[in-house]
């Protein structure tokens, strides 16, 4: 790939603790008595220097020890983005506790359901979360409310130092058994991956980096504490624009932003805009999810693609990609990071050679220490490892071989899971939510690829008698799982095909089409608006018609593919749609009342000529306003 940034291939230093054991709250330390006036974090019109981090996050730690947070206290967070979080989390870290990162848009029965299982002593959250929490057991701090008494604490340093054998920092993951299942990364994972990003991306304190992650993903460890460690300044970008590919290519270009993470549905929508040919953006990190398509050859940056399960800490391996394309072969995830190991194994656990194809197990220091309060899945996935004794590998369950070069070329999985929007998902656990509903008998649930758009398809048998709706299974699974686990369509059957072997014959499960995403009968567009909204409601989610009654989320919409809708609204009628006009207004119809809202007022501002030239350019679906 061409571009004006070399990848480095030199050693950069680390920041220097005063011990080579120093963890990720030492090294932040560091870079507060470093430079105390430099900027460590921006929210909007929020900030944070790296003194104010410091001595906050350091007021906070005292506090939180007077609730009785120490050594191995697992302490929740639930917070929206904000500057709130990264202090919250640094604070845990420095009163010797684990941090859980809980997504504030988590469905409350889900939400209870990890804090009971993590058993939480401590849940630190806001007054706009707090009345949605089931607390039960756990000591709620909310922050708003909390003020006085945490600026009544000291601002020095305390006294306690992390251990790297310490917990750092439990996080959730879908499950195979029906339930979310939570990894425990020790402080030791953590700085192998801080160091190694460090050093691979030549990072500097100069340097200014994006939090774009959600909480509960663990890419959002990676991007707080790589960079605070390494005393650059992080920009933590809105909800309105850190789905939009447009709108986040402004924001980096406008931020001068050098180093930025984008998911992989994201990122291969941003390398196909065009790009100012200079800017400070010398890395666009990807990842989690499958690339399926090499950049343009002339970006000012190079696109880097990461692998990694959140039992390795987040990323195991990395390399940038080429724009050059081989015949059909989907770019490589990379070769190991510092400090890890890949191995492609057979069934027999035998190492294989080149070209391949075998199981991929992940050794040395990013393996995290298992799940919580879960022994027994914990040995299944956890196993020692055949070349190193008393050494650990984790099993990914990811079908990968090496190519000549060293690089590990991605080809599938060995059982259910998968990825969606870089979510990883178990389709046991939707199907399993599905069997909680009274009108369901059987369900089974399958991931369908369209294009470049992977979706969840369940396929339903009811109970006798009983006609459960779409909008009514949605609507139950929304109480339970995040917006990224519900399936895009519903598909009713009498019975599931069983193949010779006793499980569903995939091959025999029908295909869905837009009839089985809609509760009410085909309706189509009745004006010109309504008929362009839904050619490009149609058009993004490949499928043949879109009525004006068909909900957007229920054809398989979702909150990136609502991004490009609100795009093409914009291309096409000239006006701006917000993103939770689009959750509120989900229907052709609705959308094309808002639009059609939008129009009249930005005529209303112009004058008689201006709206003339306006409605002219139009063209005639609009001229009736």
């Amino acid at each position: 790939m061409e571009s004006s940034h070399e990848s480095p291939s030199v050693l950069t230093p680390v920041p220097s603790a005063e011990s080579a054991e120093a963890c990720v709250p030492e090294l932040v330390h560091e870079q507060a008595a470093r430079a105390p006036e430099a900027l460590a974090i921006a929210s909007g019109s929020q900030q944070l220097t790296y003194r104010e981090l410091d001595q906050r996050s350091n007021q906070l730690a005292r506090y939180l020890q007077t609730l009785g947070v120490g050594r191995g206290s697992l302490v929740g967070v639930y917070l929206e983005r904000s500057i709130d979080f990264p202090l919250a989390a640094l604070a845990i870290l420095k009163a010797g506790g684990a941090y859980l990162p809980l997504d504030s848009r988590t469905p409350a029965e889900r939400l209870n359901t990890m804090l009971e299982g993590a058993r939480v002593p401590v849940l630190v959250t806001q007054s706009k979360l707090a009345d949605t929490i089931a607390a039960g057991h756990c000591k709620l701090l909310v922050l708003d409310r909390s003020t006085s008494q945490i600026a009544a604490q000291a601002k020095d340093a305390l006294a306690y130092r992390v251990n790297p054998h310490d917990l750092a920092y439990v996080i959730y993951t879908s499950g195979s058994t029906g339930a979310p299942k939570a990894v425990q990364v020790g402080h030791d994972n953590l700085l192998n991956l801080v160091r190694w990003h460090i050093r691979a991306f030549a990072v500097t304190a100069k340097d200014r980096a994006t939090q774009l992650a959600s909480i509960g993903f663990d890419a959002a460890a990676w991007e707080l504490w790589a960079h605070l460690a390494a005393g650059s300044s992080l920009h933590i970008v809105d909800d309105a624009t850190r789905t939009q590919p447009d709108k986040l290519r402004d924001f980096l270009v406008r931020e001068n932003i050098a180093i930025a993470f984008v998911p992989t549905p994201l990122a291969e929508q941003m390398v196909k805009l065009p790009w100012p040919e200079k800017s400070a953006l010398r890395f666009l990190l990807t990842g989690a999810d499958t690339l399926r398509h090499y950049p343009p050859a002339k970006l000012p940056f190079t696109l880097v693609n990461n692998y990694g399960p959140t039992e390795c800490t987040v990323v195991a391996t990395s390399a940038p990609v080429s724009a050059e394309r081989t015949d059909g072969q989907l770019p490589p995830i990379g070769r190991p990071i510092d400090g890890t190991e890949a191995h492609v194994f057979d069934s027999e656990m035998r190492e294989l050679s080149p070209g391949q194809v075998g199981e991929l197990y992940i050794g040395g220091a990013g393996v995290s220490r298992g799940y919580l309060n879960d022994p027994e899945l914990t040995a299944a996935r956890f196993i020692n490892d055949p070349l190193h004794a008393g050494k650990k590998v984790y099993r990914t369950g990811d079908l990968v071989s090496r190519l000549p070069d060293g690089q590990i070329s991605f080809h599938g999985r060995v059982d259910d899971q998968v990825k969606i929007r870089g979510y990883r998902i178990e389709l046991n656990e939707v199907a399993a939510a599905l069997l909680r509903h009274p009108a369901v008998r059987e369900s089974f649930v399958v991931a369908n690829r369209d294009g470049d758009e992977k979706r969840l398809l369940a396929y339903i048998v009811p109970q006798k008698g009983a006609s459960p709706s779409m909008t009514e299974l949605r609507g139950f699974l929304a109480g339970q799982l995040p917006e990224y686990m519900l399936p895009a369509a519903f598909i009713m059957l009498e019975v599931l095909p069983i193949g010779p072997n006793g499980k569903v014959d995939r091959s025999a499960l029908i295909s869905s089409d837009a009839s089985a995403m809609r509760d009410e009968p085909y309706v189509g567009p009745t004006s010109p608006t309504e008929e362009r909204i839904s050619a490009i409601v149609a058009r993004l989610l490949s499928v043949d018609q879109v009525g004006v009654h068909d909900n957007f989320f229920l054809l398989g919409g979702n909150s990136l593919l609502g991004t490009q809708v609100i795009a093409q609204l914009r291309s096409t009628f000239g006006v701006e749609v917000s993103l939770l006009e689009l959750f509120d207004h989900p229907t052709v119809g609705g959308l094309a009342e808002v639009v059609e809202q939008l129009l009249v007022a930005s005529l209303d501002a112009m004058s008689e000529e201006e709206a003339q030239r306006r409605l002219a350019a139009l063209g005639p679906a609009e001229t009736k306003l």
